[in-house]
């Protein structure tokens, strides 16, 4: 039982961290794709291109700013129908959410990535032989 366990964590684990970076790797590239930089006057990473978690919030951040100045500190949902303004806020909500989506993104794959590692490692300990106690309270090695 206990090899069948180590075995299936290593495996588990191993598709898990490959799984983690593979996702990384997509959304982080997909973002790239897109060629958005954050505004200059972003409160972070100011000027950077948007292709991490970080640079994602920074943008996600500066375009709510932006939204608020336009509408006078109104969401979307706030400002009337007839508003001219409200398209600009429905798009503003549209970039902002899909920024935090990759973010979201970001940190499931960071934490798929950590755990395949976590239950890896637990799978190879398994593996470990385990120190047994003779008789007489000395430790031995068995398999």
């Amino acid at each position: 039982m206990r090899t069948t366990a180590s075995i299936v964590a290593i495996v588990v684990g191993i598709v898990m961290a490959v799984a983690g970076v593979i996702t990384w790797v997509v959304v982080s590239t997909t973002l790239s794709e897109q060629k958005i930089v954050v505004a200059d006057d972003a409160s972070c990473l100011a000027g950077d291109e948007v292709d991490g978690p970080f640079s994602a919030y920074c943008q996600a951040d500066v375009i709510d700013q932006h939204t608020k100045n336009i509408t006078g500190g109104l969401t979307y949902a706030e400002l009337d129908r007839e508003d001219p303004n409200r398209a600009t806020a429905m798009d503003s909500a549209f970039l902002q959410a899909s920024l935090f989506t990759s973010v979201v993104a970001f940190g499931v794959a960071f934490m798929a990535f950590g755990v395949g590692i976590v239950l890896a490692l637990i799978g190879f300990g398994l593996r470990a032989p385990v120190r047994a106690r003779d008789a007489q309270g000395h430790h031995t090695a068995t398999g």
